[in-house]
């Protein structure tokens, strides 16, 4: 573990992972200054959440000064490596972290790594449930990450014989040069490109997740999507692949037969999964269910325990969830569909008439695919936010043969929803599934889904 008493560190960014950082950092005897663009009135919480950890706060600005005195520089997941405070850090040869860099520094106990432009809380979710039914007393499954709380605020606490789970963003693999023992990358299709450069530098920072392991160490990656297959020279230790169809492949593999997910190792099959027992919406979260699957026949999990962690799961919060059924009228909160492939995927799960509102703030990925979806599958687009003309351009006006009978801009989501609430009819599915980030308007993708659905439940 590394000592960090007496150490002068710098953390930009004062989300949810700063804001742990700056705890761990704190109690290992670290002299931490915290630094974000907003104002000390629009911090309050999080300033009052760090009361008496002795935190030095530089608010409102990102003073180059900052670097005299930093001896380590911690990055938030929102922070870019292009912000002149961060590019000025690495000129200047100053070492650059992140709270899961350091989380793998420090950790004791072997962590399974997800990763993908799409799905990757779903998988993470679903094998988190099967790691818990697994996992016996003492010991403990461990689940963080991108998804819930940062683990790095549980790191001393874990111990050696535990599991950890972690989602891992691009944002926070950029910076990764250790790699998790089991790691998953599920998909990798054009995202955040309004934050990498090219989609070549996208990869690179998901390809990260492998790029580190050792010879004793386990990749899964999915052979139905290219990006994630074409790492399949880069595995260092043992590649277990998964799809719906069967591999000539002699190596490990995971796929479907008659309804069942299967494993195969060498001449040895296993059944793991009755797919009967799947309630989620949708063909992805299928793949979803195999990534997860297949990370638990990577551990060697009993079949009981993965069919622990699928039955009974009907969504995720934000993930095609549903939030009411309203006079024959379905309510679905698809919040984290922050990427026009996400939605495309959405609207595929469905078969009843949709009322789709699409909107927000674009990351520059093309929307050719999903509008020519729309126009084969939507009833009515509504579109809200910044990008309302940008996608209504991309999607154009209803023509003889579309099944889109309309398509109306609203500015806001409240007013995109009321919208929605007045064209929907009995035996319609209102989905918001965006398309796009949230930060024209909310904080977050969560805060727009929980003020969605606190919307809906107040209609």
């Amino acid at each position: 573990m590394n000592n960090y008493q007496g150490k002068r560190v710098l953390i930009i960014g004062a989300a949810r992972q700063g804001l742990a950082l700056a705890r761990y950092m704190a109690k290992q005897g670290a002299a931490v200054t915290l630094n974000d663009r907003q104002s000390a009135d629009q911090l309050g919480s999080a300033i009052e959440q760090l009361n008496g950890y002795g935190i030095n706060w530089v608010l409102g600005e990102h003073p180059l000064s900052l670097l005299d005195a930093a001896e380590l520089v911690c990055i938030s997941g929102g922070v870019p490596l292009t912000l002149p405070l961060v590019n000025t850090a690495l000129q200047r040869g100053i070492p650059l972290t992140n709270d899961s860099q350091v989380f793998m520094e420090n950790v004791k106990a072997p962590v399974v790594g997800i990763t993908g432009s799409a799905g990757k809380t779903t998988t993470t979710t679903l094998f988190g449930r099967m790691a818990e039914a697994e996992v016996q007393a003492p010991r403990k499954a461990w689940i963080g990450g991108n998804i819930g709380n940062p683990l790095i605020e549980y790191v001393n606490d874990i111990d050696e014989n535990d599991l950890v789970i972690q989602e891992l963003s691009s944002f926070q693999l950029e910076l990764m040069t250790t790699s998790p023992q089991v790691a998953a990358v599920l998909n990798i299709t054009p995202n955040h490109l309004d934050r990498h450069t090219s989609m070549a530098e996208y990869i690179q920072a998901k390809a990260r997740i492998i790029g580190f392991q050792q010879s004793g160490d386990i990749a899964v990656l999915n052979r139905e999507d290219r990006e994630s297959w074409n790492l399949r020279g880069t595995v260092r230790g043992t590649l277990i692949s998964f799809g719906r169809e069967e591999s000539t492949s002699t190596g490990p593999q995971v796929f479907l037969r008659n309804n069942w997910i299967v494993a195969r190792r060498g001449n040895v099959e296993s059944a793991l999964l009755d797919t009967a027992l799947i309630s989620l919406r949708g063909s992805h979260n299928l793949m979803n269910v195999m990534a997860a699957s297949t990370l638990a026949f990577a551990l060697g999990f009993r079949p009981e325990s993965i069919a622990a962690g699928v039955t009974g799961l009907n969504g995720v919060k934000h993930r095609l969830q549903l939030v009411r059924e309203l006079n024959g009228i379905s309510w679905i909160n698809d919040s984290i569909a922050t990427a026009p492939e996400r939605t495309l995927a959405a609207i595929h799960s469905f078969n009843e008439p949709l009322v789709l509102l699409l909107g927000g703030r674009d990351k520059n990925l093309p929307w050719d695919d999903l509008a020519a979806a729309i126009h084969q599958r939507v009833k009515h687009v509504v579109l809200f936010g910044e990008a309302a003309e940008k996608i209504h351009q991309a999607v154009g006006e209803p023509f003889p043969g579309s099944s889109l009978r309309a398509i109306t801009r609203k500015t806001t989501l409240a007013e995109a929803l009321e919208e929605a609430g007045r064209v929907a009819v009995p035996g319609d599915v209102v989905l918001l599934s965006p398309g796009c980030t949230s930060y024209d308007a909310f904080k977050d993708f969560e805060e727009r889904g929980n003020l969605f659905s606190e919307w809906v439940n107040a209609l």
